[in-house]
């Protein structure tokens, strides 16, 4: 299988003011981006998976899938802190059309090491999909140590690299100086994916990859290319945005400035809040101030 690696989006869900899912928002959000990114993520945290009755995702999957017409590689969030549900519901999903299940960390009950390798061990052994681990510790209340990122890699070739958004380059680093050749190091972080990427990363799941496919894309593919200069420029054409996306939560803001630019719907699902007039004034104040960064 050829290495994962570039720009892949985690995609939001548009709502209706009702709360219904907005196909039509999503439907244009698939198609702002298909043709500037590397590939799609479905159902991750960003899609605000945990109110997600089991239909509704499904509806999700056939959309998507019925849009892209196998253009773009799809990874498909299948994740949970019960090990037996997590392989059920593997089992039970049509994965066919997809290149890799993303699996967060087993979250709320904080597992020990041993617990976690044990949970994505049980999950390699009940699955012929490929699996990228999600390390998130601020949303899961607890780290995938590096040295048990590597056992994983080592171990089992269906595990094919990591979402790595614990905040912490260094440990990102430490996944990279001993990761098997074919492992991805993926950035889950919009503040840290050019450092990640010139360590030895190989790309980023983005949130603001979806406001501005274009840039990011240029940006990491720099970043690939080693050319620093021209990574960073981009990266802080676009620095003031990623701030206010991530200033009321994800997926807020990221939401917000899609309604901004006529993509979809701003509306959230509680225990979201929708995005506050003070963020959308200050989204658009710096649209006034970029004109051309949409171009």
């Amino acid at each position: 299988m050829k290495k994962l690696s570039g720009t892949g989006v985690a995609l939001v869900t548009p709502f209706k003011k009702d709360g219904k899912i907005d196909f039509n928002g999503l439907e244009n959000l698939v198609k702002y981006v298909e043709d500037k990114v590397d590939y799609l993520v479905i159902l991750g945290t960003t899609s605000e998976i945990s109110t997600l009755k089991k239909e509704e995702k499904k509806d999700i999957i056939e959309c998507i899938k019925s849009i892209n017409l196998k253009k773009l590689p799809l990874i498909l969030g299948i994740g949970g802190n019960d090990t037996k549900s997590v392989i059920n519901n593997i089992k039970n999903t049509n994965l066919s059309d997809f290149l890799a299940i993303l699996s967060v960390s087993p979250y709320y009950n904080t597992p020990s090491q041993e617990g976690i390798y044990q949970h994505f061990r049980s999950i390699v052994n009940n699955t012929e999909t490929n699996i990228i681990i999600y390390n998130v510790p601020k949303r899961t209340g607890s780290n995938v140590s590096p040295e048990t990122v590597i056992r994983l890699a080592n171990d089992f070739q269906k595990i094919i690299g990591i979402k790595e958004a614990s905040g912490n380059v260094l440990q990102s680093y430490r996944i990279i100086e001993k990761k098997p050749k074919n492992f991805s190091v993926i950035s889950g972080d919009d503040f840290l994916t050019l450092p990640i990427i010139l360590g030895g990363g190989d790309g980023v799941i983005s949130v603001i990859a979806q406001g501005f496919p274009n840039q990011v894309s240029e940006m990491v593919s720099f970043a690939k290319k080693n050319n620093v200069k021209k990574a960073f420029d981009i990266f802080y054409e676009i620095l003031s945005m990623i701030d206010l996306i991530y200033k009321e939560g994800n997926p807020t803001g990221i939401k917000m400035f899609l309604n901004i630019i006529k993509i979809c719907n701003s509306y959230v699902r509680l225990p979201l809040l929708n995005g506050t007039d003070s963020l959308k004034r200050k989204m658009i104040s710096f649209l006034g101030e970029n004109k051309e960064i949409l171009i």
